[in-house]
Order: C-alpha cells, then structure tokens, then sequence
C-alpha cells in the first residue's frame, strides 16, 4: 500500500454460501485507488463489481485479504466506523423529511452542533444547485433531483470516500448524460474520491480517470479511459468496451498475419498459430479492391449524423462494423465489394 492511496485492496477474496454450495464472487482482487481520483469499477451484471464496492463500504466481510482506507485497515471495522459514505442506485431517500432534513439526517446522528448542520447543509446543496429545494420532500421532486439530494446527502459529513453504486441507472438517457457531466465537476469541486459502479461503458469512459474492467470476480485490466479502449489486453475487455471488430487470423513467423481470403498485414506481434484481430469501427480505411487487403462487401449503412457506419460482410460470413467520419468523401453504394486497410498501429492482437 502506498501513502498516497485513498483505499487500498489486497488479495480479496469472497465466496456466498457454504461448502459444495458456495459461489466465489471476487477472486484474488488487489487494486490501489489514488486520492481525488475518480475510479470506476466496470462490468457485466454478476461480476462482483458491486460485491467489491459492498466489502468496502463494511455492508458484507471478506473471507480473504485486506481493505485500507487512507492507511488504515478497516477490514474488520462496521460500516459506521469507516470513513466512506455511498449513494445507492434507488437513492433511498427518506420520503416524510424534507430535502434539508434528509442531507442533515447523518449530522443530527453524529450529534453535530445544529449551526453546524445548518452550515453544512447549505454548503451541500449548494454543491448541487438545490438550496431553493430545501423544504421540499422526495415526493416533490424529480429523479434528477432526487439524485442530488442523495449526492448532497452523502457529502455533507466529509467522507474520505464516497462509494456510488450505479446512481445514474434510474434515469432516462438525456438526463444521465446531464448528470455525468455534473458529477463529474463535483467530484471536482468535493476534492474527494469517488468509486463509481456502472455497467455502462459510455459512463465510464466519460467520467472516470481510470477504469477497472471485471468478470468473473477478478479485475481483467485497469487503466485510463484511452487506454481501456485502445489498447485492451483481453479479448473480453476488447468487446465488451465499445464497438470492436474481431477478425479470426493466422499468426505466421515474423512479422506477418494471414487474414481471412489469404490476404497477408506486416505486424509486430509476438503471436504464432490463431489469432484474434481487433480493430475498432473508426480505425479501418476503404481502399481499392485487391488481393493485398482484407475484402468485404456493403450490405447495410447506417447515418448517424456525424458519421455513416456501414456493415459488412467478410469472406467468411462474418460481420465487420466500419466508420466513416468524412461524410463529403467518396462512399460505397449497397452491395458493392470493398477493400479494407486495417493500419497496424490500430490493431490488437489478442491470443486465443
């Protein structure tokens, strides 16, 4: 654990159930979270993302391994006893006290000075633009609102932590891309940490300043946004973050991969026997039709405003997704048969 970590895991492990019955939820997971960082655990329902947030806010035990908070082990210590606060996905909102007396609720029990919880209680809603709100309950509010009030809430004790399981998911589209942007500038503003819990990838590669990819109970990779998506290093990690076309190869010696139809790209790889190509919609290029290139034919395109995003389809029968952002470029009619450049320099090459 280094000193600049605002929660350290080590080698946890947790399983629910017992004996023959018993299913392994986190493997072996050890990460570092920086302070004032805004991290995010990302993936598949089932992956133990919200598990691994629950055993560090103290709501379940680990049966291995250790959990620190700013140097200290609180492994074994309540929930009470940590220095972390979370936002639910519900909010869970007390719906008969108002908006002030729900984000002063965690004072009062801490038997605050009442100035005090006064003071804090504006400077939280403040925080979230919602001080002419204050005698107002749940009931009378929208979701969005509702979700402020949850953030004021959990911010006016001073967590060293605030935990955020998936809060946004409640929301319909335009407002959840509303409410990124805004938590992500308080986050900013709060100066604290922030782990976040989402399945959403858009969502984590818009707020997050790393992200840590999971399945199965164990954290695949870990990294900053660019680099999840340009470089990931499983071939989960590469399909599950956004669009990506994986293509089935051939990895021959030196630097050379066979691609379907025999077409043949010079790569650095350090691969032999099959394997697995994966370049995104955006990086390939149309190029003239000839034995030196991937060969795919137009069976659908699709506008979407700032770009065409064409479907095609492979030798093979398989499905390539292409981008083309240059919408007063030359464009291929429906059905014709085009050439695919895949530049090294955007290609992965993943490992069966």
């Amino acid at each position: 654990m280094t000193d600049s970590s605002a929660v350290s895991i080590t080698a946890v492990s947790k399983s629910f159930g017992r004996g023959s019955a018993a299913v392994r939820v986190l493997e072996d997971v050890s990460v570092e979270i920086g302070q004032r960082e805004f991290f995010t655990l990302l993936g598949p329902s089932g992956c133990g993302k919200t598990t691994l947030l629950r055993l560090i806010a103290g709501f379940e035990t680990a049966d291995q391994g250790r959990i620190a908070i700013e140097g200290q082990d609180v492994t074994q210590a309540p929930p009470f006893r940590r220095p972390v606060n979370t936002v639910f996905q519900n909010y869970a909102l007390f719906p008969h006290l108002t908006v002030e007396q729900n984000v002063g609720f965690a004072l009062v029990e801490q038997q605050m000075p009442a100035a005090q919880i006064r003071a804090r209680v504006g400077e939280s809603l403040e925080m979230v633009r919602m001080q002419s709100y204050a005698r107002r309950r749940p009931a009378e509010l929208s979701g969005g609102q509702q979700q402020r009030v949850a953030l004021a809430r959990a911010l006016a004790p001073r967590p060293k932590v605030l935990l955020l399981d998936e809060p946004l998911s409640a929301l319909d589209l335009k407002l959840r891309k509303e409410m990124q942007i805004e938590l992500k500038l308080l986050q900013a503003e709060a100066g604290i940490t922030f782990l976040f819990v989402t399945h959403d990838q858009e969502e984590a590669l818009t707020l997050s300043d790393r992200v840590a990819v999971m399945q199965g109970g164990r954290i695949l990779q870990m990294g900053a946004p660019r680099e999840i998506y340009e470089t990931p290093t499983h071939r989960f990690v590469a399909d599950f973050i956004g669009d990506i076309n994986l293509i089935e190869a051939e990895a021959l010696p030196g630097n050379t991969i066979r691609l379907i139809g025999g077409a043949q790209i010079t790569h650095p790889h350090q691969a032999h026997g099959r394997v697995t190509l994966a370049i995104r919609p955006e990086r390939a290029r149309i190029v003239a039709l000839d034995a030196s290139h991937l060969q795919a034919r137009v069976v659908h395109t699709a506008y979407l405003g700032t770009a065409l995003v064409h479907k095609l389809a492979l030798a093979d029968g398989s499905t390539f997704l292409l981008r083309q952002s240059d919408l007063d470029g030359a464009q291929p009619s429906l059905g014709s048969q085009i050439g695919l450049s895949l530049p090294a320099d955007s290609l992965r090459v993943l490992v069966q």
